[in-house]
């Protein structure tokens, strides 16, 4: 089945250092765009991430600090990473969870802000999970009777997860082959994860909360309102560059909206006061 598209998707893997978005880095990064028009653009790079892999990651993947010495840095790469993403809607394998927020956060770390509004994140992980509850080469098996060759390298990965992506969806027939369908039935919980990493969630009427700590549950906005220096913590302490970003964009929007209002306010008041006066000079003469 082809997918119906309106726009580009990027299947995406990468491959790291380790599991901690904040201190861990990309070493490879598998790109499979497919555009509207089903032709497919792929782009794989190895990345050299300046610090140490740990033999446990090199034991998983296969990549060495030897593999890498002479390839490009993620600052040097990110740009261009960027901009062959464009404007395209994100899949992944689990990249909800790990593969999104990785790259968001390497892209942080050299200025570079990939835009989120507008673009949906379909984590075929979850539709799986769903359905059969199974690992990436356990879902590769199941749906496309194939074994992944040379698994755990971030290009089979990536074109592994297109193609079930595709038989999922000749498989159930309550999946449908629509981009904001497979967006939000990829969601998980009623809320979705801002930041990807969960420590802000939105609900259904886009009003952010924080999913940790002590104000657990609570809206940012009334946080805010009664704590403004819990989100000046958060942004000067060791939290993941998208869940700051994702916080300070979302304060700016409503504090720039609440000054508006009280603006919008104060304009009305003088108005109707200008509006009595006009009264008074018409009734009693100037």
């Amino acid at each position: 089945m082809k997918l119906n598209l309106t726009k580009p998707i990027a299947f995406f893997d990468l491959e790291t250092t380790g599991l901690n978005i904040s201190k861990d880095k990309i070493i490879e990064i598998a790109i499979l765009k497919i555009n509207p028009d089903q032709t497919e653009e792929l782009y794989v790079k190895r990345i050299n991430p300046e610090i140490p892999i740990p033999q446990e990651s090199t034991d998983i993947h296969g990549i060495t600090n030897e593999d890498l010495k002479d390839c490009l840095n993620f600052k040097s790469l990110g740009q261009e990473i960027h901009d062959f993403i464009g404007e395209a809607d994100l899949a992944g394998y689990n990249s909800n969870r790990f593969d999104v927020p990785f790259l968001l956060e390497e892209l942080l770390n050299i200025g570079v802000d990939l835009e989120l509004e507008g673009r949906r994140f379909i984590d075929v992980q979850t539709i799986f999970h769903k359905m059969e509850q199974r690992t990436l080469e356990a879902a590769y098996k199941f749906y496309c009777a194939k074994e992944i060759e040379n698994a755990h390298s971030a290009e089979a990965d990536t074109r592994a997860t297109y193609e079930v992506l595709k038989s999922q969806l000749d498989r159930y027939e309550e999946v449908e082959n629509d981009m904001d369908f497979l967006y939000e039935f990829t969601q998980q919980g009623k809320n979705r994860k801002v930041d990807f990493v969960g420590r802000l969630v939105v609900d259904e009427t886009g009003e952010m909360f924080y999913n940790f700590g002590k104000h657990n549950g609570k809206s940012v906005k009334e946080v805010y309102q009664k704590e403004p220096g819990y989100h000046r913590w958060i942004i000067d302490n060791d939290f993941p560059l998208i869940t700051k970003n994702s916080l300070s964009k979302y304060v700016d929007k409503f504090v720039k909206a609440e000054r508006e209002e009280r603006q919008q306010k104060k304009e009305n008041k003088a108005q109707e006061l200008a509006s009595k006066l006009d009264q008074l000079k018409n009734k009693f003469g100037s």
